[in-house]
């Protein structure tokens, strides 16, 4: 699992355009939103790296958690 804060994920429509993010990199993968904290969780067998990219691409600042 690889944890992200997304500072400018605002709404559920953010919310939602991570999850497709994701989903169009991997297919299997799951996320789990916590829109309040602006915390996303991603369950993928990718790396943290290439989730990141995708969150990114999508038009998000992604910060590993704890990083």
């Amino acid at each position: 699992m690889h944890e992200f804060t997304v500072q400018d994920m605002t709404c559920g429509h953010c919310a939602a355009t991570i999850t497709d993010a994701v989903k169009a990199l991997d297919p299997e993968g799951r996320c789990e939103i916590d829109l309040a904290g602006k915390r996303v969780k991603v369950h993928s067998a990718f790396t943290a790296d290439r989730v990141a990219a995708a969150i990114a691409k999508a038009g998000f600042s992604p910060v590993r958690a704890g990083a």
